[in-house]
């Protein structure tokens, strides 16, 4: 496929600033002695100090590079990835694993100075056991070609993240992602068998027997999903594949309240039920997406028919005190789920725009909703603050704000700000600091609270697995000083 590109171009007039100097030649000798493919051009530097974090879009709009790696490397194996960062631990230079660059809080971003190991190079599906029903594949395979191959031979990974298109497998394991359809399919976290990562001194380490459950102790294979290149790289994993559904069902109703039609879905998922998609919408969303007043939610469930039939049945018995609305709903969601292309021109007209996804149990979504959405808009400059439900469990749901302002004052003290409150609210709340986008640099200065009294056993792992602090530092926390 045609590789993704990031949300803008740089000017093509010459970069602003003087560039700063790459690696040191002996360095850049010995890396291309690996027969890897070494790049220090000013274009792929700049471009690999990034990742689709918003922050980033003004200033690649008016040619400031934020951050310029030493060099961009590209190998195509798991050999190769261990002989980098084994040089890269000897001689400290930080190193950042990436793919598809498509992770919104900055995880992705290499340093000034530091190896941006670009994996999309591994791109192999390695092989498919059909009797089990799984796939081993590279991390630097992208979303639609895995998907592909599966479904070619009647399968499917069910991981249909927003950024699909955008993201590799590494990439969702890296930030403990959740698709589209995650309710029936799991998260990325339920869908691993097992991993091979490459820790920061090159020891090559599989993790997982490719059981579906074992008793071996804690759960190593489960430490490396969502640890965001920090305690090592991910480069091989196996997945558990779904069959291609060959039924699907849909319907929408309408709610008068975001409240009402949260109660409904916990009743829905309580009793059993997992529809693939169980969306709802405030009110500011579902006028702006679907032109209803109220609040809307649309529900799609596809697999075996009769388990289809039965989850579709308690939906529309859980929505009896909302009104039916027209299914297309549904298809106009799936035509634009994964629709991208709006962020940019919104950041570099002035607007600050981006997304908040937390988690929380259904006895506080209610309240986190009203607290999160009065702080923001609270924010002199705000225009609209809106909210949805995407993922949803037996015990409690994800919610994902959305907000945007445009502030006369500095961009990055507005950001944060809106950031900083709605955190604080989440947290205390007791929601969950971030469902499925991850931590990268945003959120790093939250960890310590998030974790509270666990975070110290982080921060032993880390010293532990990377005692010299050159993998992706910053993240999680986690070896230098949060942004």
């Amino acid at each position: 496929m045609t590789r993704p590109k990031m949300p803008n171009d740089y000017p093509v007039a010459p970069f602003k600033a003087p560039v700063p100097n790459a690696l040191d030649s002996s360095i850049l000798d010995e890396l291309g002695s690996f027969g890897v493919d070494v790049d220090v051009s000013d274009v792929a530097r700049a471009d690999h100090g990034r990742d689709w974090w918003p922050l980033s879009i003004p200033d690649v709009a008016a040619g400031r590079v934020p951050h310029w790696p030493g060099a961009v490397v590209r190998p195509r194996s798991t050999a190769q990835v261990s002989k980098v960062v084994e040089l890269a631990s000897r001689y400290l230079i930080p190193i950042t694993a990436q793919g598809g660059r498509s992770g919104v809080v900055g995880g992705a971003v290499a340093p000034d100075g530091g190896i941006a190991l670009d994996l999309t190079g591994l791109d192999q599906v390695i092989g498919v056991d059909e009797q089990s029903g799984t796939v081993t594949v590279e991390a630097g395979v992208f979303g639609p070609d895995l998907e592909a191959h599966v479904r070619q031979l009647g399968w499917t990974v069910g991981h249909f993240p927003q950024s699909f298109e955008l993201a590799t497998v590494g990439g969702w394991i890296a930030c403990r992602g959740a698709g589209q359809f995650s309710n029936r399919y799991g998260k990325i976290e339920d869908i691993v068998r097992s991993l091979t990562v490459v820790l920061s001194n090159g020891d090559i380490v599989h993790l997982g027997s490719g059981a579906p459950r074992q008793a071996v102790g804690p759960d190593l294979l489960q430490l490396f999903i969502g640890s965001e290149g920090a305690l090592g790289v991910v480069t091989e994993a196996t997945l558990v594949m779904q069959r291609r559904p060959d039924f699907e069902r849909r319907a929408a109703y309408r709610f008068e309240s975001f409240a009402a039609g949260l109660d409904a879905c916990r009743a829905i998922f309580q009793r059993g039920a997992r529809p693939a998609v169980l969306r709802l919408y405030d009110d500011i969303e579902s006028r702006r997406n679907f032109e209803v007043d109220g609040c809307a939610l649309i529900v799609l469930d596809e697999g075996d028919r009769l388990f289809v039939d039965a989850a579709m049945t308690i939906v529309d018995q859980e929505c009896t005190d909302a009104s039916a609305l027209d299914v297309d709903l549904v298809e106009k969601w799936l035509a634009h789920r994964n629709d991208v292309g709006a962020l940019a021109p919104l950041w570099t007209n002035g607007y600050v725009v981006d997304t908040i996804e937390v988690a929380g149990p259904w006895a506080s979504l209610a309240t986190m909703y009203q607290r999160v959405t009065g702080a923001l808009a609270s924010v002199p400059e705000m225009m609209v603050v809106s909210v949805h439900q995407s993922h949803a469990y037996s015990d409690g749901a994800c919610l994902y704000f959305t907000f945007a302002g445009r502030p006369s004052g500095d961009v990055t003290d507005f950001y944060r700000t809106v950031w900083d409150l709605a955190t604080n609210e989440v947290l205390t709340c007791g929601g969950a600091l971030s469902h499925h986008h991850g931590v990268g640099h945003n959120r790093a200065r939250f960890v310590t609270r998030a974790l509270g009294t666990a975070f110290p056993i982080l921060e032993g792992i880390k010293d532990v697995l990377d005692p010299n602090n050159v993998m992706n530092p910053g993240v999680l926390g986690l070896g230098h000083d949060p942004w």
